[in-house]
């Protein structure tokens, strides 16, 4: 599954591009905000994260910047299970990349292919509490708050870190969340 922005293009990753991976996301700014990617991060990570089987319906891509030339990776975005199985948006971006409105841009175009092509009835999301800058991103891509304060264990933070939930209807087809999508738990 890929996908062309404006100015981004969405892609799985490849093996090939474990280095350029590895750079962006090896920052504990970036990590710091992530649950399950490990610090320091290594080339051997990186690895062993593009050598996961891809799942059709849970796309896992990276986020290239196509200005200026040739395509630079600047951070990755995608859906996994979260509680329950629900699909859960997830996403980073290198520091350097920070409040040019590239996440919301590439969640853009992820959240279409889960309206439009996969069909998903809806989407969690959360946020480290002390990074709001993220909350901001969900809320442009409609998503809309809990009101659950759960606690993650984050491998960047070494350690629990408090997170806001939220939720996202498909609204395109004018579907009501479930009761159990709407009341879906954080963490177990």
């Amino acid at each position: 599954m890929f996908a062309i922005t404006e100015r981004l293009l969405l892609r799985p990753g490849w093996i090939e591009d474990a280095p350029a991976l590895s750079r962006a996301i090896g920052d504990h700014a970036v990590i710091r905000n992530l649950a399950r990617a490990p610090w320091p991060y290594a080339l051997g990570d990186a690895e062993q994260f593009l050598s996961l089987p891809q799942q059709q319906d849970r796309p896992r891509m990276l986020i290239f910047r196509r200005e200026g030339g040739t395509p630079e990776l600047i951070g990755g975005i995608g859906i996994h299970d979260g509680v329950n199985g629900t699909p859960e948006l997830g996403y980073w971006l290198a520091r350097a990349h920070w409040a040019r409105g590239y996440a919301t841009e590439a969640g853009r175009a992820l959240v279409a292919i889960c309206d439009e092509t996969l069909r998903l009835p809806h989407l969690i999301a959360s946020h480290a509490l002390d990074n709001p800058a993220s909350g901001a991103v969900l809320r442009k891509l409609g998503f809309r708050p809990t009101g659950e304060i759960g606690r993650l264990h984050s491998l960047g933070r070494r350690g629990e870190m408090d997170v806001k939930g939220f939720i996202r209807p498909r609204f395109a087809r004018g579907e009501a969340v479930s009761d159990q999508a709407e009341n879906a738990p954080l963490a177990a």
